[in-house]
């Protein structure tokens, strides 16, 4: 990769939006512009550090997991083969990682809080302070009672949205087509859990 270079044309990724605004990008990176960069890591960090903090790593050791595949990555830009597929290969990337660096007494961290509010947001919990550690606790638990397949889904499609659908699927090893339906049960399954656990009230 040549040297980074801070291009003064408007970049070939604005208005372009999920798969084609990351391989704009990553073709950009390739050809010096380090605002290309500077794009990515602004829209594809969340999504790595979701995928470190799911795997049960505590705030500073995912912060470190985060560095290294952003790094990792700059290494081997002129090497990825599909840009396109940039989200499933940092989640792969993000995922081996936090295996590595992985122990058993980091297993309390296995949902962020970042996730759980936007998993609260699904099913409209109450915002009265007093109810939050109660519906904290049932909705973990009712989270921890998914299969592993369905909680990393659910990570990823909640943080990634539909229009990464395709780079979930890629990550997961999924037919695109069965994310959104597969995601429906899981959501299904947690209300089921949830409602076990006493509701979402």
């Amino acid at each position: 990769m040549g040297e980074l270079r801070t291009a003064g044309e408007r970049p070939p990724w604005e208005g372009l939006d999920g798969t084609d605004r990351h391989a704009a990008c990553v073709v950009a990176a390739r050809d010096g512009d380090r605002r290309a960069l500077d794009a990515l890591v602004a829209d594809l960090t969340p999504l790595v550090w979701h995928v470190a903090r799911g795997h049960g790593l505590d705030r500073s050791t995912a912060e470190d997991v985060v560095q290294t595949v952003w790094l990792a990555l700059l290494r081997h830009l002129d090497r990825l083969v599909e840009p396109r597929a940039l989200a499933g290969w940092l989640v792969v990337a993000t995922r081996r990682e936090s295996q590595r660096t992985w122990t058993p007494a980091r297993r309390e961290a296995a949902l962020s809080d970042e996730l759980a509010e936007q998993l609260e947001s699904e099913y409209g919990l109450p915002e009265d302070a007093a109810l939050v550690d109660d519906r904290d606790h049932r909705l973990w638990r009712a989270f921890g009672k998914l299969s592993q397949k369905c909680q990393e889904l659910l990570r990823l499609t909640v943080l990634a949205g539909r229009a990464e659908y395709r780079a979930v699927a890629e990550a997961l090893s999924m037919p695109r087509g069965s994310i959104g339906p597969t995601r429906g049960r899981c959501l299904t399954t947690l209300r089921t859990h949830l409602d076990a656990e006493g509701g979402s009230r």
